[in-house]
């Protein structure tokens, strides 16, 4: 069965017997096992993105990834394929700048995120005819997934468990003070061009999901909602990963149930969550 063919399957959900129906088959499950190793994948990074004040870059390597997209489409290349390395090299060079500018950081990726949006419109221009790759990287589209891209967010995902969970303590201790981490010998440079790097492969696999308009919030939201709840740092982690992966999953069956985008769906989904838990506190505050 084709993609078309599964998608209009997909659109014609009317009920959640549809639904279970519909699990049976192939890109449903991919679909699935994506949302859930993105969902992960975006609590995990996006604890340190919220505490480090990083959201802005994840927004900014977001945004300059439709410039490798377009670029792959102009080449006759696979768009999804030019992400990695293009959104890898620009969160490098990014953080490059930052460190040898004396400008504060959020001019220099608002600078930097303009020209590469910039850019990334005119070449869009200059893209004839069909532009459905296109279309689906800026608004994501997670039954679209196989397996090549089950794998590479699993890889990120191992490799990213494994680089933030055995130096816990140090990314701790740099999260919360940069200056007393160097003090006890940390390789700061280290651990930041390392998450930068992280970052930048987990705003690539999921853009596909959730798409380059929405990518950030797939970051920031479960981690938000997840402060919010906890400021035990360990609490605060699982959390995040646990709102982040059920969050994805929820967001698949509305979008299923009430024929939505996949992306939008769970990004809306987790932005309801996040409000349900602020009044959710506001009333225990007020109650106490």
């Amino acid at each position: 069965m084709n993609l078309f063919a599964d998608c209009q399957i997909w659109l014609g959900i009317t009920n959640s017997q549809d639904l279970v129906s519909l699990l049976q088959f192939p890109f449903m499950q991919r679909a699935i096992a994506g949302a859930i190793l993105m969902g992960i994948l975006g609590g995990l990074l996006g604890c340190f993105v919220t505490l480090r004040q990083l959201s802005f870059f994840s927004h900014a390597v977001g945004h300059a990834a439709l410039v490798g997209v377009a670029l792959g489409v102009i080449l006759q290349l696979n768009p999804t394929g030019m992400l990695l390395p293009f959104t890898l090299i620009f969160g490098v060079i990014v953080l490059y700048f930052i460190d040898k500018t004396d400008l504060a950081s959020d001019s220099v990726l608002s600078i930097v995120l303009s020209g590469a949006l910039a850019i990334g419109v005119i070449l869009t221009s200059l893209i004839k005819g069909y532009r459905g790759n296109l279309m689906g990287v800026l608004f994501g589209d997670i039954l679209a997934i196989d397996a090549t891209d089950l794998i590479l967010t699993l890889l990120v995902l191992l490799g990213s468990s494994i680089f933030l969970l055995s130096t816990l303590r140090q990314q701790i201790l740099l999260t919360l003070n940069a200056d007393v981490a160097q003090v006890q010998g940390i390789p700061i440079q280290l651990y930041r061009y390392g998450f930068v790097i992280l970052l930048s492969l987990a705003v690539a696999v999921a853009i596909k999901a959730v798409g380059v308009l929405l990518v950030n919030a797939f970051l920031v939201i479960p981690a938000s909602t997840a402060k919010l709840m906890s400021h035990h740092f360990t609490r605060f982690l699982i959390l995040s990963v646990i709102i982040g992966s059920s969050s994805s999953v929820v967001g698949m069956m509305v979008s299923g149930i009430f024929n939505l985008a996949s992306g939008p769906s769970i990004v809306l989904v987790q932005f309801l969550v996040f409000v349900a838990v602020f009044v959710w506190i506001k009333l225990t505050i007020k109650a106490a």
